[in-house]
Parts: structure tokens; C-alpha cells; sequence
């Protein structure tokens, strides 16, 4: 479903260990809106509901709501520092195109 690589992986466990709830889970979805149509949201989140997606990497369980799923399938998650600081970046082969931000897409007009 989603893929979190080592430095992801990394970043939010040591999120996590500074939050009130060291065992949160990390809730990645989509929301319509943005610059190109649909933009990612990661928070913590205490619970999951009975119609989520629960997925674990290495001790991180990463939360999906019913309708990011299509949108998400096949995202990979990474987490990189440079010059501007550090962030999350979504590598999404759902998306046709992508804002300069990095953080809002589209997909094909079909879809899903």
C-alpha cells in the first residue's frame, strides 16, 4: 500500500517520541484541494476506526481513511533535509502531475 523509506521511517519515530503519545499512529491521507487539485495530510492520530487501513512498518502504524486509499496505493513516503530544511516528500505514481510544493497533485480526470 504505502512504502516508508529509512529516513521517513526515522523522522517519525523521533516525532513520535516528542509527542504526549509516543504510541500515536501516523494518519497519511488526501484532501481535495491545493494548487493541483488534491493535497497530503500526515498528523498522529490516537485511534484508528473501524473503517481505516492499518499498516506496519518497523513499529509504525501508518493509518489510511477509506477514501485516500486509491489515492495513496503505491505512494512511497520519504524524508529529506536540504538547504530550505527538512520535510516529507510523496513520490505518488497515482499522480499525473504535481505542484511545485510537492505536497498537492492530480490524477487522471477517470480516476478513481
Amino acid at each position: 500500500m504505502i512504502q516508508l523509506s529509512q529516513s521517513a521511517l526515522s523522522e517519525v519515530q523521533r516525532i513520535k517520541s516528542k509527542s504526549s503519545n509516543p504510541a500515536a499512529l501516523l494518519r497519511v491521507s488526501v484532501r481535495q484541494g491545493g494548487c493541483a487539485d488534491w493535497y497530503y495530510t500526515l498528523m498522529l492520530d490516537d485511534a484508528a476506526t473501524s473503517d481505516d487501513r492499518v499498516f506496519t512498518y518497523e513499529g509504525i502504524d501508518v493509518v489510511v481513511d477509506p477514501n485516500s486509499v486509491p489515492y495513496l496505493t503505491g505512494l512511497n513516503l520519504d524524508y529529506s533535509e536540504d538547504l530550505m530544511g527538512g520535510g516529507f516528500r510523496f513520490h505518488n505514481p497515482n499522480a499525473v502531475s504535481s505542484c511545485g510544493c510537492g505536497n498537492s497533485f492530480s490524477v487522471d480526470a477517470a480516476y478513481p
